[in-house]
């Protein structure tokens, strides 16, 4: 059954990439605002992140981000669905705007390891190619559960030239050799932890369980970190990519302190565009003792 399913979802993911770039827009918004009008997890998990995270906004308005957030979320599953099909020329050609990017040219002149940060925030599949484009890093990736989609992520995302690493023992230590020797690896800092492999620090008006990986990685001036996003244009032409220094405190020998400081950049770029984060993600699934659980 899962080897039905996972050519079944390989050929739906062929059939976006054939469809032009403003028919790829308009399907994903399509797809997310039939999630926010019809009931489904998704949009019941978006709810209750967004009434967590931004108490302060009126219910309507709350509502109005929720469906924003879902058709967003929708336009990152068919775009994503080009950039993993498409030659990765064809993505990079969508990227309009690159502000920043000396940021990491003089990390990479360092000659020390660099280590490309991001969040589940605007098109990370598009952002692998650009950040492939620029050095040859390793990318770390949570496998998905069907066969035929990984296979096809393994053979899409190295398309630069670069490697990948599953989020497994031996994919962690594969990032760490990389690094100390010098190398470059691009890791998404938001996805909820283990326990024994985070801490609980403020993020978006709450608090949230995030990995001490990244941070681990720089203290000692070890690596140089730089933030990347890729963030949708609002009309819809392609991307603005943005790169960002790591800030100092993310180099501190104190964990905490280091986690809270790179919690705070992600903060900072979602509530700047708060419908391109993907809300969906149970970010929040594990809370401090004593708290009551979320979903």
């Amino acid at each position: 059954m899962d080897k039905f399913k996972g050519a079944l979802m390989v050929g739906v993911l062929r059939l976006f990439a054939l469809l032009p770039w403003r028919a790829v827009q308009w399907v994903g918004g399509a797809i997310g605002w039939i999630m926010w009008k019809l009931p489904n997890r998704s949009r019941e998990i978006v709810r209750i992140n967004l009434s967590k995270c931004f108490p302060e906004m009126a219910p309507e308005a709350r509502e109005h981000l929720t469906g924003q957030a879902l058709m967003d979320i929708g336009r990152s599953f068919t775009e994503s669905a080009c950039a993993w099909i498409w030659p990765a020329q064809r993505s990079l050609d969508l990227v309009r705007e690159v502000h920043g990017l000396e940021v990491l040219e003089q990390a990479l002149a360092t000659g020390k390891g660099v280590v490309g940060i991001t969040s589940h925030l605007g098109n990370w599949e598009v952002l692998n190619h650009f950040y492939c484009n620029q050095c040859k890093p390793i990318i770390f990736y949570r496998p998905p559960k069907l066969k035929a989609v990984d296979d096809l992520l393994r053979k899409q995302r190295v398309q630069m030239g670069n490697r990948v690493a599953a989020s497994t023992k031996e994919g962690i230590l594969s990032i760490i050799k990389e690094v100390r020797k010098g190398g470059q690896v691009g890791i998404p800092a938001d996805p909820e932890p283990a326990e024994s492999a985070g801490v609980f620090v403020p993020f978006l008006g709450t608090t949230a369980l995030t990995s001490k990986f990244v941070p681990n990685m720089l203290t000692g001036g070890k690596a140089v970190g730089v933030f990347l996003h890729a963030l949708r244009l609002p009309d819809g032409s392609g991307y603005r990519v943005i790169l960002e220094a790591a800030p100092e405190a993310m180099y501190s020998s104190d964990t905490p302190t280091a986690v809270a400081a790179m919690s705070g950049v992600i903060e900072r770029y979602v509530r700047e565009y708060p419908s391109q984060y993907m809300w969906s993600m149970k970010r929040f699934r594990k809370r401090p003792e004593g708290e009551a659980r979320w979903y």
